[in-house]
């Protein structure tokens, strides 16, 4: 029997901000980027494609959640009837992107939205998410079987880039819920690790 202590990782403390619209008319659309920026819809579940734009926004940010599922999980994930992923692009090259996670009774929410680092602060943030949100609120035009959206929402927290929230509320979401929850601190997971040091 060794007498080795295993300490806990750490916790800190983390804020989550609950957010949502209930009309089509609550989303304030930001003005689009300059330069060629597209929005398009990944249409095919690929599951390679969605971690790669998981751990590219999210990895200087901990984001961790979805780290250790396995293939067939994430295929699960993107393949819910009504999911929908769409991505930004710069000259050909993902710059972020923004799930759709729909819900029972009309709601969708925004399961994750972010930009990869190399092109956070250029404007193309804001324009993503008007774009997702509108998508969110004619989410049964694509998907006859959906209830017409009533109430997209979504949460950040603390961990988030500097810009998320002010973001949101630019764009029509209204504080619903906040709560205080502690988290092991972990290191930022990457795309690789150091890839943000």
């Amino acid at each position: 029997m060794s007498n080795a202590t295993h300490t806990a990782a750490p916790l800190s403390e983390v804020t989550v901000w609950y957010l949502e619209q209930t009309s089509p008319a609550d989303l304030s659309p930001a003005a689009a980027p300059e330069g060629p920026v597209t929005v398009v819809r990944s249409e095919t579940p690929l599951p390679e494609f969605s971690r790669f734009l998981y751990t590219a926004v999210g990895g200087d940010i901990r984001w961790t959640d979805r780290l250790g599922l396995t293939y067939a999980q994430w295929r699960e994930i993107l393949e819910r009837p009504g999911a929908e992923t769409w991505v930004a692009y710069e000259k050909g090259t993902p710059a972020g992107f923004i799930e759709l996670g729909p819900q029972e009774d009309g709601a969708v929410e925004i399961s994750y939205f972010g930009l990869i680092p190399a092109f956070r602060g250029r404007r193309i943030g804001g324009h993503l998410l008007s774009y997702g949100v509108a998508r969110a609120w004619d989410l049964a035009e694509r998907h006859p079987e959906r209830t017409p959206t009533t109430r997209v929402w979504l949460h950040t927290c603390s961990d988030d880039g500097p810009h998320a929230m002010d973001n949101y509320l630019r764009r029509g979401f209204r504080l619903f819920d906040t709560k205080t929850e502690q988290e092991p601190e972990v290191a930022a997971p990457g795309p690789w690790p150091g890839a943000h040091a």
